[in-house]
């Protein structure tokens, strides 16, 4: 996969997320999706943010407006800006990325909460992998989804859940509706917030990747049933933790 393309893939991720705010609200909901951004992992950690003008044009709003939100996050730990001729905004690791590694979180999660998010994420994610398959996909669409799977298999250790969340987020976007991956960007970034507060299982992780495998094999040979039912159990086992570490 060339530079060009990876680098195209990356400026559609952010579309997916980017979009101009509405008036009144400017500073939150630019907030919200830097956040969402930072979240995701759609800029990995220690990468930099796309340059304020670009971030300001996206937005729709003023640099001043997008600096008050970007002191916010720098504030709170999660980006950090650098200056220079190699400067700008970094993201940094984030505290709960921090606590799950550790395997410890001190704040208690809502269980309806919890529910809501899980049931939320296996409704759009079956029906995402079930659209894959059922539409087919193209050469380009293919090599995306393989990539993002091999990402996942080829990652260390701290960086896998990042690379997860992609691999997801490719097969939301290959579902062809705008709509669909926006409300799984959202539903996916809570979830991360989640994942983080435990701790990486190994074993967990190695089951995750023969569904993985499992579920790209079912899209790209147009079983629509079969891509749904893999998802559908690929959830409930990363449910089954969250509720046993969380609830």
């Amino acid at each position: 996969m060339n530079e060009r393309y990876t680098a195209r893939v990356a400026e559609d991720r952010l579309s997916t997320v980017l979009r101009p705010v509405r008036a009144g609200n400017g500073f939150e909901e630019a907030l919200e999706q830097i956040l969402q951004i930072v979240r995701l992992g759609l800029v990995a950690e220690g990468e930099r943010l796309p340059s304020e003008r670009e971030l300001a044009d996206r937005l729709g709003i003023s640099r001043v407006t997008l600096r008050e939100a970007l002191r916010v996050l720098a504030d709170q730990g999660l980006v950090e800006s650098r200056r220079g001729r190699y400067g700008g905004t970094f993201v940094r690791r984030s505290p709960s990325a921090e606590a799950g590694a550790q395997g410890t979180e001190a704040h208690p999660v809502d269980p309806a909460g919890l529910e809501d998010t899980l049931l939320f994420r296996e409704v759009l994610e079956t029906g995402a992998a079930g659209l894959c398959a059922a539409r087919g996909l193209t050469r380009e669409e293919t090599a995306r989804l393989r990539t993002a799977l091999d990402a996942t298999r080829e990652s260390a250790l701290p960086d896998y859940r990042r690379h997860d969340t992609l691999f997801h987020l490719t097969l939301a976007e290959l579902a062809g509706s705008p709509s669909l991956t926006a409300q799984y960007a959202a539903v996916r970034a809570s979830l991360n917030d989640l994942l983080g507060r435990i701790p990486l299982l190994v074993r967990n992780l190695e089951h995750a990747q023969v569904q993985h495998t499992a579920l790209t094999d079912a899209v790209l040979e147009g079983d629509a049933e079969g891509a749904r039912e893999i998802m559908r159990e690929h959830c409930a086992g990363t449910a089954a933790l969250l509720r046993g570490f969380l609830a």
